[in-house]
């Protein structure tokens, strides 16, 4: 199958030095923003990078679900392939979000910590019910023998926590991504895409512009 035809081209913003925050959370606070009045899909989707421990990389999609000076937090199962590669010492990950309407992508990479108990109980019993149980059914990553087994092991889950009394497991929560370098592109004519990027200098950032 050949797929070389297949291609956009970009022509509907552009990036501008002199347009951006000094700061680049707020940018990107911005930017999120103006991709939900686009109502692009599931604008808070990101691709996360890890590595295990031979620096063989993995990459998938998850959620953010908090955008602060602290970082960028998303919640998973810290059994799964993603939670092992980043509970090592030093683990460090990287973000990529994509905002097809606005072709705009951003991308971020720093140090990963784990985020307060008290943090992942809170934002564990906002979610739906369903997905509460989910996450005591699921060893994340591991081999099952069948989606029946599956069911079965959540439906019993569900006798067991008749109404919403669902406690967190011990298993899952929540990871912080604390950026070290943010990247805003804008795709434009040509392939000549516009990329700006923030890297850490004393008493805050430095701007570049990076050739595409």
């Amino acid at each position: 199958m050949s797929i070389a035809h297949l291609r956009e081209e970009y022509r509907r913003e552009q990036l501008d030095e002199r347009d951006v925050a000094a700061d680049p959370l707020a940018q990107f606070h911005r930017w999120f923003a103006q991709a939900r009045e686009a109502e692009a899909p599931e604008p808070n989707a990101m691709a996360l990078a890890s590595a295990d421990a031979q620096g063989a990389p993995s990459c998938r999609m998850v959620l953010l679900k908090e955008a602060d000076e602290r970082g960028f937090v998303f919640y998973t199962d810290y059994r799964s392939r993603k939670g092992g590669e980043l509970e090592k010492v030093d683990a460090r990950a990287a973000l990529c979000f994509w905002w097809a309407p606005l072709e705009r992508q951003v991308r971020i990479e720093g140090r990963v910590e784990r985020v307060t108990a008290a943090e992942s109980a809170e934002y564990f019993q906002q979610r739906p019910r369903g997905s509460r149980l989910g996450a005591w059914a699921s060893a994340q990553s591991s081999v099952i023998v069948s989606r029946e087994g599956l069911e079965r092991r959540h439906a019993e889950l569900d006798a067991q926590h008749p109404g919403e009394d669902v406690p967190l497991p011990p298993h899952w929560g929540g990871y912080r991504v604390v950026p070290d370098c943010y990247e805003f592109w804008q795709g434009r004519q040509s392939r000549l895409h516009d990329r700006l990027r923030y890297v850490p200098q004393p008493g805050g950032w430095r701007l570049e512009r990076l050739s595409p």
